[in-house]
């Protein structure tokens, strides 16, 4: 069909002079706080596939999606509470003290979406030690950071194992190290680390050597699987952005198939973003063939974690089920 010039060019006058629209149609800029390692990799393909504009775009409020690294889960904690970025990706504990101790106010935090129950493993590298039992006062336990997601698996164990009360009984063993560090120190038969809880891929790349093994995984505290990240934002915030949640759970859910259906293609994502001198483009997708199903939106644990973090006093409010802390969107997931 053929435009008049004229009026196509007084028509184009208009749409630029008109700064509403065009504010109408810039994408809003949103910042996603992530972490390291093979757990946050539906985050890496979501940016790399610009699935958060995807979806934005398909829900008639496009972003552009911008992805923020943090190394440890109290400074993206800090980063979600004071609005620096839009929404965090981190441990299920660590979002349910912010869940409690805001509770009522524009700073409440909610679950929006998880991202991974890749399992935590405690690993050891002495004959002797065959249980939690067996650690003496000088077997150091490396693990990320004094709170986090391996430091409440570790004091569940000791619950278990001990009785109540005794959560603490080998928190002095603790030693907070960054995974790389964690590894090497593992590895070292001077070193006075005697067991990592690891996460892949320092997992697999420490089980390679002889004489490292397995103790327990956080399988084995929860009986099944607990995640291990999951997004979050405050309650003003997904009030300021109401499409943000599904947004994010979309992006989550068509990651998770990726790594399911192509995790060469994944594992390359991967490798592209952390580039590796231990673990080949191969080891990776061989790594993401065994934990397949260890992606996507869908939640577990949460409720033992709630209710483990009341028994020792850490929170006041334990929520009466997994959903009283996402948001409603996620009440279409299978999560438990």
């Amino acid at each position: 069909m053929l435009v008049d010039r004229r009026k196509w060019l007084a028509g184009s006058a208009a749409i630029v002079a008109s700064p509403a629209l065009l504010r109408a149609q810039a994408p809003r800029p949103v910042k996603l706080g992530i972490g390291f390692g093979v757990g946050i990799l539906p985050a890496f393909i979501a940016d790399e596939l610009k699935l958060v504009e995807k979806y934005s775009a398909e829900a008639g409020a496009p972003v552009s999606a911008s992805f923020v690294r943090f190394s440890g889960s109290a400074a993206m904690q800090d980063a979600v509470l004071s609005g620096s970025i839009d929404c965090g990706a981190y441990g299920i504990a660590a979002m349910m003290l912010a869940w409690d101790k805001a509770r009522g106010t524009p700073v409440q935090v909610f679950g929006v979406s998880g991202v991974t129950t890749l399992p935590l493993v405690l690993l050891t590298k002495h004959e002797r030690i065959k249980s939690l039992a067996d650690f003496t006062p000088s077997d150091k336990i490396a693990m990320p950071a004094l709170v986090s997601p391996q430091m409440y698996a570790l004091q569940m164990a000791s619950e278990k194992l001990w009785g109540p009360g005794q959560q603490d009984r080998l928190k002095t063993n603790v030693v907070g190290l960054p995974h790389p560090e964690a590894l090497n120190a593992l590895l070292d038969e001077r070193s006075e680390i005697s067991a990592y809880f690891s996460s892949a891929p320092f997992t697999q790349i420490a089980l390679r050597k002889p004489g490292i093994r397995k103790l327990l995984t956080n399988v084995d505290v929860y009986g099944g699987k607990s995640t291990f990240l999951a997004f979050a934002a405050t309650k003003k915030t997904l009030e300021e952005q109401p499409k943000l949640a599904d947004i994010v759970i979309k992006a989550m859910t068509e990651a998770a198939e990726l790594i399911r259906k192509d995790p060469k293609q994944a594992a390359a994502i991967y490798t592209k973003v952390e580039p590796s001198k231990t673990m080949t483009a191969a080891d990776i997708e061989a790594l993401l063939g065994e934990l397949a199903n260890d992606f996507g939106p869908d939640v577990h644990g949460v409720k033992k974690t709630a209710d483990f973090m009341q028994r020792i006093g850490q929170l006041k409010n334990a929520p009466a089920n997994w959903s009283d802390v996402f948001v409603p969107a996620m009440s279409k997931s299978s999560s438990d």
